[in-house]
């Protein structure tokens, strides 16, 4: 399968590099600076705040995944607006979008979301909101580009794949230790099964332990 992954050189985006890799999968990195990647995979270089035709690096992908983040551009408007971008540049094509979505938009009861609990850190409040707005968009696209928006745990941490983890929908869910965590190797592994197995069109999925 020929993936493109957009910020394959954040924490997350290389995660799910080398598990694509590992498993084979031809691998195309857009990647803003292309020094940035050392290993010999193949490279396209892309700045999402520019004004050029996105469409261009992503051509020839059987599935794009996408791990934007607008902290570093200081732009938090950026992860809506590449949503948007991706799903017009992807239409009519037969190239899935899949999406490093966040789990701040996860409903902790009917209706009310992860994000706006009292207790929700606010360091990461900006990009929670930001996620929330993206899954808005991919909910109410017109365009025919499929889609899975994956929200990972409450928690994502360094690690190495602990096992069997569960996919869930918009309802935020934890562990028998009331813990909603996954590791970034396994939630690369599931981001990677999704892909491969296309079980979760136009869904958003959540991922944890």
């Amino acid at each position: 399968m020929n993936i493109t992954i957009l910020g394959a050189t954040g924490w997350i985006g290389g995660h799910i590099m080398t598990q694509a890799k590992a498993n084979g999968h031809n691998v195309t990195a857009v990647v803003r600076d292309a020094g940035k990647v050392t290993d010999g995979t193949a490279i396209k270089e892309f700045d999402l705040q520019s004004e050029h035709d996105i469409l261009e690096v992503l051509t020839g992908a059987d599935v794009v995944i996408a791990s934007i983040g607008g902290r570093a551009a200081g732009d938090h408007d950026l992860v809506a607006r590449t949503a948007e971008r991706l799903l017009v540049a992807l239409s009519g094509s037969n190239t899935r979008l899949l999406w490093v979505g966040g789990a701040g938009s996860l409903e902790v009861s009917p209706g009310v979301t992860l994000v706006s609990s009292p207790d929700f850190p606010a360091e990461y409040k900006a990009e929670a909101l930001a996620q929330g707005e993206a899954l808005k968009v991919f909910r109410s696209t017109s365009t025919s580009t499929q889609w899975t928006f994956v929200s990972p745990a409450a928690v994502i941490y360094p690690g190495t794949s602990e096992g069997a983890y569960r996919i869930g929908g918009d309802a935020f869910f934890t562990d028998e230790q009331g813990e909603s965590k996954i590791s970034v190797t396994d939630y690369a592994i599931a981001m990677l099964d999704e892909a491969q197995n296309a079980a979760h069109i136009n869904q958003r999925i959540s991922v944890a332990y």
